[in-house]
């Protein structure tokens, strides 16, 4: 009798001393009740991390100081180039919640910072978001940092095969050619191909970073997940470079110091350029169903199936302007 009279009475204190902590939560200011895993918002000091007379290897000319402008990112965050057109951040892991996994479709084209630069964009792509109509003239936007005669290109930070936008001011950045196609475009043709292939949804979010004040982006953060089959489908986390191979560009005003870009001023071109035609042809092994291709020896090729498996003598910029993208595991 006695051990369940001490029983009632510690049940009657636990459920007292629950209900008083969740009282105490809601009256207590939530910035002291977070820890060391809060992260600053890029405006405040302590987000904020100094560039002054910083570059890296693509000839980047970084502004006097300041941040990336992407919360949790900083200047040293950003990933350096090193003569690809992409890497994988975050082990290929996107961002997202739970909470936005949703079957609804939806595009959110960021505002317009102050000093009138693109900010994140955020879709999920279905079959209801993607163009019925032709691509139109994208000519009347002029994003931050475009110089006439630099050879820059109007580049869509949501691809128009997703969305359909066309002179989105808030969905066009000055970017190169090699950020463009060698970058950007295989990623946008997965997540294309796989909503066109299954009426499925995938969350897609393209984040263009710009150190300080620089007017041209230094390249871009891109993620995407499929939804209904929870990333089995599609699934990346990738940064792109706005960078043109053998050139050097000032970021801070979009002049192209020494070389020259490689599409045509002011188009998305799709053509082969210059870099294309020295590129030399090698063998790859493709996956005709996933749009992959690989290096003959990488350790994949023995798990596709014989009728996607083909081998083809290529450029490596022609099977991309094709739709493929290069495969993870041996990088080609």
């Amino acid at each position: 009798m006695k051990n369940k009279k001490w029983k009632d009475i510690l049940r009657k204190a636990a459920a007292l001393g629950i209900a008083l902590t969740a009282a105490f939560s809601l009256s207590v200011p939530a910035g002291l009740l977070t820890g060391c895993g809060v992260t600053p918002k890029s405006g405040s000091s302590a987000a904020a991390e100094s560039t002054s007379g910083s570059g890296d290897s693509s000839g980047q000319t970084a502004a006097s100081s300041g941040s990336s402008g992407v919360q949790g990112v900083g200047d040293k965050s950003i990933p350096k180039y090193h003569g690809r057109p992409y890497v994988v951040v975050r082990k290929n892991e996107p961002r997202f919640k739970q909470s936005q996994m949703s079957t609804k479709s939806f595009e959110k084209y960021g505002a317009l910072d102050r000093l009138g630069r693109c900010t994140a964009c955020f879709v999920n792509v279905s079959r209801d978001t993607m163009p019925r109509a032709e691509r139109g003239d994208i000519s009347s936007v002029h994003p931050t940092g475009w110089q006439s005669g630099m050879r820059w290109e109007r580049c869509h930070l949501i691809g128009y095969q997703l969305t359909g936008e066309n002179a989105n001011e808030r969905n066009l950045i000055t970017g190169t050619h090699y950020l463009n196609i060698e970058g950007m475009l295989g990623f946008e043709n997965q997540v294309a191909d796989y909503v066109k292939e299954t009426g499925n949804h995938v969350l897609y979010r393209v984040t263009p970073v710009f150190r300080g004040d620089n007017l041209v982006a230094s390249g871009v953060y891109m993620e995407a997940r499929s939804v209904e089959d929870r990333g089995e489908g599609v699934s990346f986390y990738v940064y792109c470079f706005n960078v043109t191979p053998g050139a050097s560009i000032n970021y801070r005003t979009g002049l192209v110091v020494q070389g020259s870009g490689t599409g045509e001023t002011g188009s998305e071109n799709r053509g082969s350029s210059a870099n294309d035609r020295n590129e030399k042809a090698r063998t790859y092994v493709l996956n005709t169903n996933r749009k992959v291709f690989h290096y003959p020896s990488c350790a994949s090729v023995r798990q596709i199936k014989a009728h996607n498996r083909k081998t083809v003598k290529s450029r490596r910029s022609a099977l991309i302007r094709e739709g493929y993208r290069p495969c993870g595991n041996c990088e080609p």
